[in-house]
Order: C-alpha cells, then structure tokens, then sequence
C-alpha cells in the first residue's frame, strides 16, 4: 500500500551545494530543485489551487486528492508532471448524508486516501469557516483507474460528527492501521485538537468495540490552531504530523507542519524535546521561503527507502496562490524526520 520501489542515487549539484548527498529515486532526480535551500521536486502541470493534498499510487500511476467541488483529482506518471484526471471529481454532487448535516457546504475539504481489505477508502469532510458542525464521510472504490469498469465511488455516508455543544471538530480525516492490523481514523481542526477513534475493519466506519474518543495533540494558545493530522509508522514509533498556525491567507498564511512520536498509536505523543503535543508540543520541519508560504497540511508517501512529504504552500509569484508541493523526508539518527535544506533560516 502506496509503495514502490525506489533505486536510490545521489542528487550531486544539490547535494554539493548542501554539502551532502541526498538519496532520491533515480527517475525523479532530474526534477528536483532547490528554493532558498529547501531540496523539492520540480512540478509542473496543474499543481495550482491545490490545498490540502494526500497522493496515493496504485500499479505506475499516483492520484492526488484535494480539497475542491466534489474533491478534485490529479494523476500522474512520475510524481512531477500533474494533470486533471479525465475521471472527474469524486463527487459529481455533494454527498447527500454529510451535506444534509451542514446546511451550507458547498464543497468538500481535506480528502484522505488508503488502501486496504481490497478497496480504496477516501474519507472526506464537510464543514463551514469557523463552525465545528462537522461531519467526515467515507466513499469506496475498488480501483483508482476511471476506465476500468469496476471503477465506481459509493458512499457510505457518515463516520463521526461533531456539533456545536462538541469541544472538538470532526475535519481533516487520516486513516492508519496500526501493527496489529487494526484500522484508526486520526481527525480534528482548532477547538480541543487533534482525536482519533477506532474503525471497524470491515466497514471502515466507527467500530463498536472501542468507542473511545482519544486526544492526540492540542493548543493552549488562541486561536488553539492545530489541525491536519496525518500519522505514520515507522520501527518502533508512531509519528503524528499535524498542521499549525493560519491557513487560506495567502501569502500572509502562518501554516508549518510539526511532529511528534510515541510507541502506543493512542499516545501520549512528545516532540523531539520531549514536550508532550498535548501542552503545545510540536517539532517544527516545514519553513516559509520568500516565494512559498505557509507550507503546511500534509500527507507522506511512503515509497520503501524514500518518503516524500506532500503539502501546499503559497506562491508568493503566484499572487498567493495554494500550489502542491512534494520534497523527499529524511530521518537523522534519533529517528526524526526533515526536510532536506529547509529549516528556520531558508
């Protein structure tokens, strides 16, 4: 699942100019680029107006999901030339449970996409600014390719809600299995944080064996701004990635992803000094640049021996316009993840 595999080679200009070497997959090499320092992917094609991205790749082709009308989809052959897939939008209208939830909605935020028990499951969210009367929703599909004849997205309506008299929010859905097989939804924006509930496998909906509802990180600080959760497993940890500050402002968005890890997927997690993201905590890997801003909100494709975090950022050039971003993840040895060249001072 959303793995292939890499031949890993040195990125030398880059690398020299860095004073390392950087191991990437030979076939993207070429495209890679430096911006003030940070080491990315050179994209091309429609990566405009995309915000909130998750890739996932099934045989040769990645898709990319994003926030949009009926939530958009991008394909793509290698990871850096994107295009709009021919298959349409997810949703030709909104989905009837959810939106009849939230009065208002007119488009759909935060996709995210995995694949397992032999299907596609993309959980989607649908909120209005500012209200945590929310809803996240679940959709299937047996294959990602539009021109196969199994290719149908059905929804399967509501996973979990929140409403008004709720501390928490229920957008920005991440799924993860953890090792034991079992399937948890990871969610949250602003209010109390960062949560996560337990998923029946077989549906993929709210498991009725484990009904807890646990708090995986949260701000203190008005405007409690924590959101985008997206976690992985990697060895012994648990990593929750979430997304901080502002975002949708443009140039003037203050967005930056941190981290945290933890050896139980339902906590406590602690950043890189050991503070818990419960109280704030937070490892900081992505920085503004000149041109990109706000970099936050992102997924990680796990590509056996190379992992690329997905984001969007602003483009200054672009007038301030949310465009997709891809750069390799690295891991030092203490077992935490960067960015290759991006840090405080790019």
């Amino acid at each position: 699942m959303k793995r292939r595999d890499f031949l890993r080679s040195s990125l030398i200009g880059l690398g020299t100019m860095l004073g390392s070497q950087l191991p990437f997959a030979s076939s993207i090499t070429a495209h890679a680029q430096s911006d003030e320092g940070e080491i990315a992917l050179n994209l091309t094609g429609s990566i405009l107006n995309v915000h909130d991205p998750v890739m996932i790749k099934q045989d040769d082709i990645y898709y990319l999901f994003c926030t949009g009308v009926g939530i958009r989809v991008l394909y793509s052959s290698d990871m850096v030339d994107w295009h709009i897939s021919r298959g349409g939008p997810v949703f030709r209208r909104m989905p009837e449970e959810a939106s009849a939830y939230v009065p208002g909605a007119d488009s759909i935020w935060a996709p995210d996409v995995a694949y397992y028990n032999d299907k596609y499951h993309l959980y989607y969210s649908i909120s209005t600014f500012g209200s945590n009367r929310s809803a996240i929703g679940l959709v299937t599909n047996k294959t990602l390719h539009y021109e196969d004849d199994e290719f149908e997205w059905v929804d399967q309506g509501i996973v979990v809600k929140s409403d008004h008299t709720d501390s928490y929010n229920a957008i920005d859905p991440n799924l993860i299995v953890d090792a034991d097989g079992i399937p948890w939804l990871v969610f949250g924006s602003h209010w109390s944080g960062i949560k996560m509930i337990r998923l029946d496998y077989e549906t993929g909906k709210r498991s009725s064996e484990d009904e807890t509802l646990y708090s995986l990180a949260s701000r203190a600080v008005h405007p409690r701004a924590v959101e985008g959760p997206f976690m992985i497993r990697r060895g012994e940890y648990y990593y929750l990635f979430v997304s901080f500050d502002a975002c949708c402002r443009g140039t003037d968005s203050t967005y930056n992803v941190r981290v945290g890890r933890s050896s139980s997927i339902t906590g406590p997690f602690v950043d890189r000094e050991s503070v818990p993201m419960m109280d704030d905590g937070g490892t900081q890997i992505t920085f503004p640049t000149s041109r990109y801003r706000g970099p936050g909100h992102n997924a990680i494709l796990r590509e056996n021996d190379q992992d690329f975090i997905v984001y969007h950022a602003y483009d200054f050039v672009q007038g301030g316009t949310p465009t997709l971003r891809i750069s390799p993840l690295e891991w030092d040895d203490d077992g935490w993840p960067f960015i290759p060249g991006m840090n405080a001072e790019s």
